[in-house]
C-alpha cells in the first residue's frame, strides 16, 4: 500500500509524524549526526589551540599532524569553531573600529612626535623559571620605542622609573628639556603639559605616588 502523502507539504505522513513528535519533545527534526572525526581529535586540537592562542587553524592542524594525528584542516577549523576558539570574519573590522575609538579619545590628534606617549607593561618568561616585566613607552605618532625598564615586578616604582628613562632619552634626542615644549594657556596663564601619557586602568597607574609624579 503506498504511503499517504500530505497534498500541501508533499512529504510522507510517516515522516511528518516523526518530525511532529520530535518537535513536541523539543528536539530538532533532523540530527544531530555523529561526528567521529571531531570527537576523536577534539581534546588534542583544543589543547594545542589553548597552548598557542596566537596560531590560526592551519598552524594548529600542522602541529596536530606532526604529533601523529590524522586529522584534516577542515576538521580542525570546525572543532575550533565549536569551542569558540576561532576568530570570526569581522575580527579585523572590530580592530579598526577600536582603533578609531582610541584616536577619538584624544582631545587633539597628535600631529608630530613627543605629543602623546603610550605606556604599558609586558611579561616574558625566563628559560630557567620566573617572569620578567618590561615597561615600555612608545610615541604614538612616530612609533618610536623609548628605553625599556626590566624588572621582576610591575608596580608604581617601576612605572615611575620607566617614565624617567623615557624623559631622559627624549631630552637626549631633542638636545633640550621637555619643559621647553610646554605652552602657556592664554586665558588662565597656566602651564600646559607638553606630553599626554596614555595608560590603561591598572592599579599602579592609579596609585597616588604615580599620579603625584606625573603632576
Amino acid at each position: 500500500m503506498p504511503t499517504t502523502r500530505f497534498c500541501q507539504l508533499d512529504i510522507p505522513e510517516r515522516t511528518y509524524r516523526r518530525w511532529q513528535a520530535r518537535s513536541r519533545a523539543g528536539q530538532p527534526k533532523k540530527g544531530p549526526w555523529p561526528r567521529p572525526a571531531r570527537q576523536s581529535h577534539r581534546e588534542v586540537v583544543v589543547a594545542l589551540a589553548s597552548a598557542h592562542p596566537a596560531c590560526r587553524h592551519r598552524m594548529i592542524w600542522a602541529m596536530a599532524r606532526h604529533a601523529g594525528h590524522l586529522v584534516t584542516a577542515s576538521t580542525v577549523l570546525r572543532i575550533l569553531d565549536d569551542q569558540g576558539l576561532l576568530l570570526k570574519v569581522h575580527h579585523q573590522r572590530e580592530r579598526r573600529q577600536l582603533a578609531q575609538a582610541r584616536r577619538a579619545a584624544f582631545a587633539e590628534s597628535p600631529t608630530g612626535p613627543n605629543q602623546v606617549w603610550q605606556f604599558d607593561f609586558s611579561e616574558y618568561g625566563a628559560t630557567q623559571g620566573g617572569t620578567w616585566r618590561v615597561a615600555g613607552i612608545a610615541d604614538y605618532w612616530s612609533k618610536y620605542e623609548s628605553g625599556w625598564h626590566w624588572s621582576p615586578t610591575a608596580n608604581q616604582f617601576d612605572a615611575i622609573t620607566a617614565v624617567e628613562l623615557a624623559i631622559t632619552e627624549a631630552e637626549k634626542l631633542l638636545g633640550h628639556q621637555l619643559a621647553d615644549l610646554c605652552r602657556v594657556d592664554e586665558l588662565t596663564g597656566e602651564l600646559l603639559p607638553a606630553i599626554t601619557l596614555v595608560t590603561d586602568n591598572g592599579g599602579l597607574f592609579k596609585s597616588f605616588r604615580f599620579g603625584a609624579f606625573i603632576t
